[in-house]
């Protein structure tokens, strides 16, 4: 019966493969930007979705007797198109009782650098070779296509899932989650019930293989050297900002001996201390600057106390500033601390056996460096998997999404929709 399902669901998703695409190419025409970079948000975008979404997958579920419904969660942003951020909210099957299991996708793509670097324009998807290119191709209409399809092959094939299923697509994901799912767990809580459980197709590997259950805690610090300009001929008269810094950067570059604690849940095993932008000083060559602006990417094991790290590093800036005479202090650009779903969780045994089942791939649980769109719903106790197949080729130039990728994953969602019962 079960490899009957499966069957039946992967020949749904081939024969509608085409649909996938085009709908891929009508997210990518619509850039859906942060006005943190100059864009205005996701309306347009979000709007084209809400009308394919009624037009086709709504329909379809109507048509079937399937209690289902569509609505729009806005969290205010005057900065963007329409004074705020739009989430778009499908629920299916929404008359049974319990909680949901959900597929959370976001809407938001980041800009696409340099144009000069792309094949073609960024925001017109051309198909070629098995993949379809363009901005967000991949990261994230590959998974939000897959979702939709998933529950489009539900509707049709008339499998209804013990739960309710629920696709969320939200804003936001890119710069922080503000006006997005942190904002919708804060000030929209009652959307979500105990015991729910979330799918975020937000990260993966080229072979589906990983199964995303744990975060590292993400610090991104802010260091600030003062000391006294001067004319470059006369150093002798000031105190030179950079280089203290750049002795501070050196000196922070090592942190991973002071905190070389291992856990090979995650790729890399280990802490990370990286000394990543810097801002500009002075504009002209001969004056010494007198003030100098970095910032350093920690990624730290869940299991590190993030109040010594913080100890340490302040430790590391005395040092500097008695080297030097120079003063330095530290801002918190962002601190992310995520629960970890347990590696056992029943979502994650569940996810394992719809991975097996259509990939034919022993997928297991890892821990992550970078964060996720999951983080927020984990820190509110939900169990989430971060799952998808993809080639890592996100914020790339001529970024792109494998199709056969998309109808499988399709396929493996629709599976874990419909046989997770816990």
């Amino acid at each position: 019966m079960h490899e009957d399902t499966s069957k039946r669901m992967l020949s749904y998703m081939e024969a509608h493969t085409e649909e996938m695409v085009e709908l891929q190419r009508l997210l990518t025409s619509h850039p859906a930007l942060s006005p943190e970079v100059g864009g205005r948000g996701e309306w347009e975008k979000a709007q084209a979705l809400v009308e394919w979404l009624e037009a086709h997958l709504l329909r379809e579920a109507r048509e079937k007797g399937v209690a289902a419904s569509l609505s729009v969660v806005e969290v205010p942003d005057e900065r963007a198109e329409r004074g705020s951020r739009p989430s778009i909210l499908v629920e299916l099957w929404h008359d049974r009782n319990g909680p949901a299991f959900w597929i959370m996708t976001h809407l938001d793509v980041v800009p696409p650098g340099e144009v000069a670097l792309w094949n073609g324009d960024p925001f017109t998807a051309v198909v070629k070779e098995g993949r379809i290119y363009g901005r967000g191709t991949e990261d994230n209409q590959q998974s939000m296509t897959s979702s939709i399809f998933a529950a489009r092959a539900l509707v049709a094939l008339g499998l209804a899932p013990e739960r309710p299923l629920k696709l969320l697509f939200v804003a936001d994901e890119e710069f922080g989650n503000r006006y997005g799912i942190q904002a919708l767990v804060t000030s929209h809580r009652s959307l979500f019930k105990e015991g729910d459980v979330f799918l975020v197709p937000d990260g993966g590997l080229p072979d589906g293989s990983m199964i995303e259950v744990a975060e590292k805690q993400l610090l991104w610090l802010k260091f600030t050297t003062r000391g006294r300009q001067c004319h470059a001929s006369r150093p002798d008269l000031g105190k030179n900002a950079f280089v203290a810094a750049s002795d501070l950067v050196v000196r922070l570059s090592r942190l991973d001996e002071r905190f070389p604690r291992r856990n090979d849940l995650f790729v890399p095993p280990c802490s990370t201390f990286v000394p990543s932008r810097k801002d500009p000083n002075v504009p002209n060559i001969n004056t010494v600057p007198g003030e100098d602006v970095f910032y350093m990417d920690c990624r730290v094991l869940p299991e590190v106390d993030l109040a010594e790290v913080m100890g340490a590093v302040e430790a590391l800036c005395r040092e500097v500033e008695a080297a030097y005479g120079v003063e330095i202090s530290v801002e918190v650009v962002q601190r992310i601390v995520s629960r970890p779903t347990p590696a056992d969780a029943p979502l994650v045994d569940a996810l394992k056996a719809a991975v097996e089942e259509v990939y034919g791939v022993e997928a297991r649980p890892m821990g992550i460096g970078g964060g996720t769109v999951a983080a927020p719903l984990r820190n509110e106790g939900f169990d989430c998997v971060v799952w998808s197949t993809v080639d890592e080729t996100a914020h790339q130039p001529n970024e792109y999404c494998v199709i056969e990728h998309m109808v499988k994953d399709a396929g493996v969602m629709a599976l874990l929709a419909l046989r997770f019962r816990r």
